[in-house]
């Protein structure tokens, strides 16, 4: 498979940082919304106005400390599958040393003005197989953990 993943250079704030001198797990949150953004306004330009998405669901993944750096990071981004009216939305955010610091794959859904879903549109739909490529790797929890009964 090409990989049909887009990417982006985002620099960090001071203010992201909290008291344990990281990278705080919401502002990874919003530096994956903002790759959402960026990647939507780079493929469909202004006409992404036209299109209005709901986020269903958010899963990330915390693969290493991501610490303070004047050096951006890069997060890249993929649509990862398609359906009727959603979407999957993958990305990694990576240090300016390479590491993988955290992946993310969100659920969104297409809406109308009125907020109830709605088909893709053909038009969305064949821009966003342009930018097709592979699941997020998460690693799955085990259904027997010490978390599953809580």
């Amino acid at each position: 498979m090409t990989d049909t993943r887009d990417s982006f250079d985002i620099h960090l704030r001071w203010g992201d940082m909290d008291a344990f001198r990281h990278i705080n797990n919401v502002q990874v949150a919003r530096l994956f919304e903002q790759a959402r953004i960026d990647s939507f306004q780079r493929w469909f330009g202004v006409d992404r106005r036209k299109i209005h998405l709901l986020v269903a669901r958010q899963e990330i993944e915390y693969c290493a400390v991501l610490h303070y750096s004047t050096e951006p990071v890069t997060i890249h981004s993929s649509i990862s599958a398609i359906g009727g009216a959603s979407l999957e939305f993958a990305c990694d955010l990576v240090d300016p040393t390479g590491t993988v610091c955290a992946l993310s794959e969100t659920t969104l859904v297409t809406i109308d003005r009125e907020g109830s879903a709605v088909a893709i549109p053909d038009g969305v739909r064949a821009v966003l197989e342009q930018h097709r490529g592979a699941p997020t790797p998460f690693r799955r929890r085990r259904s027997g953990s010490a978390d599953a009964g809580r």
